[in-house]
């Protein structure tokens, strides 16, 4: 039997919500400073900063709760400062000189978020943290850390992942996994994605914590 083969990561993917509940595609649309100097990609956890703008977020290991995480970023609108044309994109690139841009932002601190797992932590690096890799379902109900590989602006897909190591019962840790997706299972019967949701506490809007 063929397997569908995940060659990389991709980012964090919104599904549904915990419980089942679907996901409408609901988001917010929250502004982007002119100039931030930083590339946000399809999939790039983000989080608020001061002035209520947002910014793309470096959580990867954190062992409790971070101020001002929001979300995950699914696109952006600017007005391009070369052809004063609108723009509707799949990323941010750093440095954008736009007052009016806004990023696209799945919001919901109750989402499921499809995710792939990888070899190690160490980011962009072809033998770790863009290396897919395979766990059993003994995986589901861990906590898991984010690897912040640097996305394509090619693509504009961002390739985030998550690791953890086998059989770890690390606590407090940003993600739980909820659950594996059968469909890209190995011939062995192991899973490379997995089904996760950021922990209580985590998200902004589970935290008393303002910014």
């Amino acid at each position: 039997m063929a397997y569908p083969i995940v060659d990389a990561p991709y980012g964090l993917k919104p599904i549904n919500l915990i419980g089942g509940q679907v996901f409408s595609g609901a988001t917010r649309n929250i502004p982007i400073a002119s100039g931030y100097n930083t590339n946000i990609f399809n999939g790039d956890i983000v989080t608020l900063v001061a002035g209520g703008t947002v910014a793309k977020s470096a959580l990867a290991a954190e062992t409790s709760p971070v101020a001002g995480l929001v979300g995950v970023f699914l696109g952006c609108s600017y007005t391009n400062p070369s052809t004063k044309q609108k723009v509707f994109a799949q990323y941010w690139p750093a440095g954008t000189v736009a007052s009016d841009a806004v990023a696209v932002v799945c919001d919901d601190p109750d989402t499921l978020f499809k995710v792939v797992l990888v070899a190690g932590t160490t980011a962009d690096d072809v033998a770790s943290g863009l290396l897919p890799a395979y766990l059993g379902q003994t995986v589901v109900g861990s906590n898991v850390q984010f690897v912040q590989n640097a996305g394509s602006t090619t693509t504009g897909d961002s390739k985030v992942a998550v690791y953890t190591a086998a059989g770890a019962t690390t606590s407090s840790l940003p993600a739980r996994v909820v659950d594996v997706v059968p469909d890209t299972a190995n011939s062995s019967g192991n899973f490379v994605e997995l089904i996760i949701k950021f922990n209580f506490g985590y998200h902004s809007y589970y935290n008393a914590t303002g910014i």
